[in-house]
């Protein structure tokens, strides 16, 4: 039998005659039919055209290997140029920020803001102190109080009085505050397990007759929407606020005889109240029964507001109520999703549904919004809406069963979250709350940090002036043992007393000092670890966040000097707890409700014989806003004095980790005060009208 052809063999072989320069080059071949080697001798006129053949290929790859260098070389040219040029950017902008600060007219200091600068001071001066140690070399052999030279005693007093006085008691409010983030991180992990036991067993709240149950006897519905001066987009190029929110409302696939529609406007700007008429007439125009409601005496903000709305004499005519904010587009079965799981359930107080943001990828400021509010619907809402019946109201995209409101009191007027006072009067009397996670309503997302931030400054200041309130209603209520302790423990005192402070005491204020007074030591786990556990457990509900894990940590810790400040004011009835500010919005809206809307819309009207557009029935209060339109919005950006100084105070406590040489302790340092540095300048986020 002849020998299978080895096609390798010939190959290496030809390749390895050709390097030799040799005269005679062996090609090895079989034939297919044949096992023999044949012999093939070149002449040297063939061998010098490979050998250059095989230069040619040589310098071919040389050239080809120079240009994808040269390729390299210009990408890495262009990044380092669009850098420059967007640091160049970033420091003239600070540059013009703080010249326009320090042009306006300056603002009263209040006492936090001292607190923060007294420290900013003395952290100057404990940096001041470890630099001329560093260099006298101190840090390797302390001086003792033998030593003659005055400032060698001085410093070596300062030791003395550092490990002896200030390390002791500092130490001690770093364990407190540890344990309060251990206990802290406890519940957020209880919370996401929760939501994967749910998840996993396919666990929802269920209609009696099914999730597809159609409603056959429509109740009667009042849905309301509160408005207060929503004139910062009327002359933004975006849909305006109240046209989406009033159009979502009358195009409900809900028989018009069985729903009322309250507009209740509080403005106070009669070119606003004037345009929103003219909208609530068009909308009549077509049927539906919409009226339009102004208060005279605006006392009670939001509250007052919906307690007028009820009073009225033909709301008991109304069997539930839904609440909607002014920039919220519920979907045209809105009603038919969350009515039918009232129905056998005679102790049901309130369906809430999810807010879904449609300007959720519009800056990196609502990014790191999404990834809160997704954590909050989708874990917090969702793990306590099924296990115990109780969540708090989010003040929109919600239907009360309305004598479950007569029952609790009603609207009060005395906090800022109206919502969770409701809520939790409702629960004190005894009645139940169901969450609907599958069922969606849109939103906006503040865009600008000034409007953010007044609104955590309500969010977190709020509940402390509800908790003093009602701390002996709940001591006094019927409710189970479980239910008081649940409220006052983990629903009060863990997240909205105990987190905001450990995260601002422990991350701002401990962490610096604790690099002037090494004595007291703050562990690296606490540093890192551990917050990156609990940011990796905030943002599993938005997975597609992941890369915005970093700055969602850096900038919790940051707006933690708001929250603070915030429950503070309201734990202890400061000037500032009670500023209701409405937050500003946009009026974005989604290709696809805005294609709905305009279809809406397309249906003439005809009144009077005379057939016309509807939208017409606007046409005169728009004309008078025309001047103010063409002047345009003006846009300013401002300072944050209390973001500022800690900037300072952590990037000075980063210089101090330098030199003793703590690895994760600079870092987490040095990035969270670049991090507030960029949010005391405004950099994040939109300008601010």
């Amino acid at each position: 039998m002849s020998r299978p052809p080895n096609h390798e063999f010939q190959e290496w072989w030809n390749k390895l005659r050709a390097n030799a320069h040799t005269d005679e080059h062996l090609s090895t071949s079989t034939s297919e039919n044949t096992g023999f080697l044949t012999l093939e001798i070149n002449s040297p006129t063939s061998t010098a055209a490979a050998a250059a053949a095989e230069e040619k290929d040589r310098s071919r790859s040389a050239r080809q290997l120079s240009w994808i260098y040269l390729q390299k070389l210009h990408q890495i040219a262009h990044s380092l140029a669009f850098l420059t040029s967007g640091f160049i950017s970033v420091i003239r902008t600070a540059n013009r920020r703080i010249a326009t600060a320090f042009s306006s007219p300056q603002r009263s200091q209040s006492k936090f803001y001292r607190i923060i600068k007294f420290f900013l001071l003395l952290s100057l001066f404990l940096l001041f102190v470890e630099l001329i140690a560093y260099f006298r070399g101190w840090h390797f052999s302390p001086p003792t109080l033998e030593r003659e030279d005055l400032v060698e005693y001085i410093y070596a007093k300062w030791l003395i009085i550092r490990a002896n006085y200030l390390a002791p008691p500092l130490q001690s409010l770093t364990n407190v505050c540890i344990v309060l983030f251990l206990i802290q991180s406890v519940d957020r992990l209880v919370l996401v397990l929760g939501c994967f036991y749910i998840k996993f067993r396919g666990l929802r709240p269920t209609a009696e007759g099914g999730e597809d149950n159609v409603v056959k006897e429509y109740p009667m519905v009042l849905v309301q929407i509160p408005m207060c001066n929503e004139r910062e987009v009327l002359f933004s190029d975006a849909a305006q606020v109240y046209q989406q929110s009033i159009a979502a409302v009358c195009v409900q696939d809900w028989p018009r005889e069985r729903m009322l529609i309250q507009i209740l406007d509080d403005s106070d700007d009669t070119d606003v109240q004037s345009i929103i008429k003219a909208e609530v007439q068009k909308w009549q125009q077509r049927g539906v029964h919409i009226i339009y409601q102004h208060r005279l005496i605006r006392t009670g903000y939001k509250a007052g507001n919906l307690k007028s709305a009820m009073n009225c004499d033909y709301v008991k005519d109304y069997e539930f109520v839904a609440i909607f904010d002014a920039d919220f587009q519920p979907a045209p079965d809105f009603l038919k999703k969350t009515i039918p799981y009232f129905k056998g359930k005679d102790d049901l107080a309130l369906v809430q549904t999810r807010w879904s943001f449609v300007n959720k990828d519009e800056n990196l400021l609502t990014r790191l919004q999404h990834i809160n509010l997704t954590f909050h619907f989708e874990v917090e809402q969702q793990v306590n809406g099924w296990f115990i019946n109780f969540f708090g109201f989010n003040g929109t995209a919600g239907v009360w069963r309305i004598k479950a409101l007569e029952d609790c009191g009603g609207w009060l007027e005395r906090t800022t979250v109206e919502d969770m006072d409701i809520a939790v009067r409702a629960h004190l009397c005894g009645w139940k709350f169901i969450y609907l996670n599958d069922v969606k309503c849109l939103c906006e997302l503040p865009e600008s940090y000034e409007a953010y931030k007044k609104q955590q400054h309500r969010w977190h200041s709020g509940p402390m002036q509800l908790f003093r309130l009602c701390f002996n209603d709940i001591l006094h209520s019927k409710v189970s043992v479980f239910k008081k302790a649940n409220l006052i423990f983990l629903f009060f005192l863990l997240r909205k007393l105990i987190l905001p402070f450990y995260s601002f005491t422990l991350f701002c204020i401990i962490l610096p000092l604790t690099m002037f007074l090494p004595e007291a030591q703050l562990p690296f786990w606490v540093v890192c670890y551990i917050p990156g556990l609990i940011s990796i457990l905030n943002i599993l509900p938005s997975p597609r966040s992941f890369p915005f894990i970093v700055p969602y940590l850096l900038f919790e810790n940051t707006m933690s000097v708001t929250k603070f400040n915030a429950m503070i004011s309201g734990l202890f009835r400061l000037g500032s707890s009670y500023e209701w500010i409405v937050t500003k919005k946009l009026g974005r809206s989604s290709e696809a409700d805005l294609v709905a809307i305009m279809e809406s819309e397309s249906v003439p009207l005809i009144e009077n014989g005379v057939l016309r557009s509807s939208s017409e029935s606007g046409l005169t209060e728009l004309n008078k806003l025309e001047m103010n339109k063409k002047m345009g919005r003006k846009t300013r950006n401002r300072l944050y004095r209390k973001e500022l100084a800690l900037s300072f105070i952590l990037l000075t406590a980063s210089v101090r980790s330098l030199m003793s040489a703590q690895g994760i302790h600079f870092y987490f340092l040095l990035f969270q005060g670049i991090t507030f540095l960029v949010v005391g300048l405004d950099l994040i986020g939109e300008q601010v009208s």
